[in-house]
């Protein structure tokens, strides 16, 4: 292979390697322009923002100075793929259904003490709207306005459990709206029940998480053990990965690294919950 077609591979598989990164990322705009692909690109490249645009800099910065010193093409695709994607594959899922229910515990503490003092549940919900967590903040406040609106309590609720779109917030709600039916001490009685089966549930939620992350701990510490380990060797004995220098080699070498990060995706996806049906749908007027 001539030094100006391993230059000319190069480089198309950085450009490659931007394009497939720019094209992940979601348009501002639900209309498609055509006016140009240079300017699609010079727009996408700065709706990444200074973090990405800076991560792909150092990705592609070190495919080519990987590149240098090994002289393996397949290094150019590789070493930025491995940049960009391996932090997320061995990153911890974003927590989103503990911080929420978290937050609507909190809040049925706040509503039960309301109520208590002889309020009912949508005057409740008024009294305790800036009072409520801020991750159900937007939320609630929207409740109170379409009950402001002449919403009923019931409407308004299901409006509030569309916009949290959880199966954990529908438990809440759907209680709620029991004992917003009910009123009186029943409804007092059925908050705290509400609010000691959320903590039942949050506590589960959270042993459930302990337990998925022990395998994401293992695999981050062996593959950045690995990763290490390869990094000083390719240094100091580069004549044990000769092989891999020869054509052949380099399609068995991105083949092996290919599978590795099959098996990390594949992780990624076993300690991911599945999304779960909702029980409450369909509610607006």
């Amino acid at each position: 292979m001539s030094g100006s077609l391993v230059l000319a591979s190069g480089l198309a598989t950085c450009l490659g390697v931007l394009l497939i990164v720019l094209g992940l990322q979601p348009t501002t705009s639900g209309r498609v322009r055509h006016s140009g692909s240079s300017r699609t690109l010079r727009t996408r490249w700065k709706e990444l923002g200074r973090r990405w645009q800076t991560l792909v800099g150092v990705a592609l910065a070190a495919g080519v100075i990987v590149f240098a010193v090994t002289g393996w093409v397949v290094l150019l695709a590789l070493v930025p793929a491995v940049v960009l994607g391996l932090p997320w594959l061995l990153s911890s899922p974003p927590q989103h259904d503990i911080a929420l229910l978290q937050a609507l515990d909190q809040w049925v503490r706040l509503l039960a003490s309301s109520i208590s003092t002889g309020k009912s549940v949508p005057d409740a919900i008024r009294a305790t709207r800036k009072q409520a967590p801020a991750v159900i903040s937007d939320s609630v406040q929207l409740a109170v306005r379409r009950m402001e609106a002449r919403w009923s309590s019931t409407d308004a609720l299901r409006g509030l459990a569309d916009d949290l779109d959880s199966p954990d917030a529908d438990a809440v709600i759907a209680a709620l709206i029991l004992a917003s039916q009910r009123g009186g001490v029943g409804a007092s009685e059925s908050l705290k029940g509400l609010a000691e089966s959320t903590q039942d549930r949050l506590r589960a939620l959270r042993e459930v998480e302990a337990e998925r992350a022990k395998p994401r701990i293992v695999v981050r510490q062996v593959t950045t053990i690995t990763l290490v380990v390869l990094a000083v060797a390719l240094l100091l004995g580069r004549s044990f990965f000769a092989p891999y220098g020869t054509p052949l080699g380099q399609v068995i070498l991105a083949l092996l690294l290919l599978l590795y990060v099959g098996a990390l995706v594949v992780l990624r996806l076993r300690t991911t919950p599945p999304r779960r049906e909702r029980i409450l749908t369909g509610a607006r007027p």
